[in-house]
């Protein structure tokens, strides 16, 4: 007979404690390989294929697309050693094998030809727990007697409900799975469903009608979870620990663009503007080196790091995510053209594995690419200072004591004021302007 498996949810890396599914690769019923993803999953840092550590056939997926499920929650089970299965197998074996009738939950892939056994409710004196797939048995106790018989049981029959996180939170508020009725598919259980009779329980009934219309007047609800519940927890934690302030500047970026023009005309890969700023922003922090540091709260000290890791903001249909390039000062432009033109593929295909979303020591944020002059941002925790950069315009400009049009950018520098003082961060601020405007400055490093 085969041994049935059970695949959980594995440790995803980076301190991620839950992921949401988002698709699943398999059916129940389906033959599956080892190391074959079985279901894609959202993570507060990417997008991730799951892959199954057992060969075999799948009995039973625990979860719906759009559900959280926290690291350690099952995800499925597998029939290993079996070559095939109907899709309506049972997948309790070793309930069989024990002799206890199995009690498949709906969605399972119940076989149904085979009759229920009723279960017999024997006398008890104490209440009864819920267990996982069971809901507690409601039990009346005689005052004077020392074994009062139960109060009939609830009837028997499978519970409509497949996630373990749902019938956790029934069970830690004591409501009955069974009195509910469902508003998923086939009248499966929700996390809604037991969060709306909750809500119903604490409501006076009296008030039940105008709490509903209250609720519905407050418009749409989006859950704060996935990517953009992470990016909120992330820039709260910024601004209640990082006391930041900002610096700009406008630089005359013609010359720039000028070298950018000349190094693409010789042929070869194209060089980006962003690269430029990157070789220029790798050059300034080997001048302030102050600004790519961490501030380690516990042990009360700044940590100075050795490499710079380059964090760059990239717009995504997921929202705004910072793939990171690793060793950015040992990168030539050419070299940081092809990096950031790779992570931002995988990004805009949500394949960014969570390394490519973590280490950063330093962020780069263009947004002139959203047709913007300036902005304040906040500082991307743990790191120490983030660069903006406006759109590059033509505007009149004074140059060689002459009027004239120039393209002109405006640069912005967000930084730990713990780390450095004003006259640091302008120091770093005036070099990456001079950089820009005249980038032969940049020779005496290269």
């Amino acid at each position: 007979m085969p041994q049935v498996m059970e695949f959980k949810l594995p440790d995803l890396g980076e301190g991620l404690t839950e992921a949401e599914i988002v698709r699943w690769l398999v059916a129940v019923g389906d033959v599956v390989a080892i190391d074959q993803p079985v279901v894609e999953v959202e993570t507060a840092k990417a997008m991730v294929e799951v892959p199954c550590p057992y060969g075999g056939v799948v009995t039973a997926r625990f979860g719906e697309e759009g559900e959280e499920l926290p690291v350690g929650a099952p995800l499925i089970t597998v029939a290993v050693g079996a070559q095939s299965m109907p899709a309506g197998a049972d997948e309790s074996a070793g309930a069989e094998a024990s002799g206890e009738a199995p009690r498949p939950l709906i969605g399972y892939g119940s076989d149904h030809s085979r009759p229920a056994r009723r279960r017999r409710v024997r006398p008890v004196t104490a209440a009864v727990s819920a267990s996982p797939v069971t809901a507690p048995v409601p039990v009346a106790v005689a005052p004077a007697a020392p074994a009062a018989p139960a109060a009939p049981a609830v009837p028997a029959g499978p519970v409509p409900v497949i996630s373990p996180l749902v019938r956790k939170l029934a069970k830690d508020h004591g409501v009955d799975l069974r009195a509910l009725h469902g508003t998923g598919p086939e009248g499966l259980i929700l996390r809604a469903d037991v969060e709306a009779a909750l809500a119903a329980l604490r409501e006076p009934a009296p008030a039940a009608a105008t709490a509903a219309v209250a609720v519905a007047a407050q418009g749409e609800r989006i859950p704060l979870k996935g990517l953009r519940g992470a990016v909120a927890e992330k820039l709260s934690r910024s601004r209640r620990e990082i006391p930041d302030a900002t610096c700009w500047v406008d630089a005359d970026a013609t010359e720039l663009m000028a070298a950018r023009a000349a190094m693409n005309a010789v042929g070869g890969p194209k060089i980006s503007v962003l690269a430029l700023l990157a070789r220029i922003c790798t050059a300034a922090l080997a001048k302030y080196p102050e600004l790519n540091s961490t501030v380690d709260l516990a042990a009360k000290e700044i940590v100075r790091l050795p490499s710079v890791h380059l964090g760059f903001a990239a717009q995504t249909e997921r929202g705004l995510v910072v793939p990171v390039v690793r060793d950015a000062q040992g990168r030539n432009p050419e070299s940081l053209s092809a990096e950031f033109a790779r992570l931002t593929e995988l990004a805009r295909s949500g394949k960014l594995a969570p390394a490519d979303l973590t280490g950063g020591t330093f962020t780069l944020n263009n947004y002139g690419v959203f047709g913007v002059d300036g902005s304040t941002p906040i500082v991307n925790h743990p790191e120490a200072a983030m660069l903006g950069v406006g759109r590059i315009i033509d505007k009149p400009w004074v140059h060689d004591g002459q009027l004239a049009v120039r393209k002109v950018v405006q640069l912005s520098l967000t930084f730990d004021h713990r780390v450095c003082d004003g006259g640091t961060a302008g120091g770093f601020l005036r070099y990456v302007a001079d950089c820009v405007e005249s980038p032969a400055v940049l020779l005496r490093t290269l």
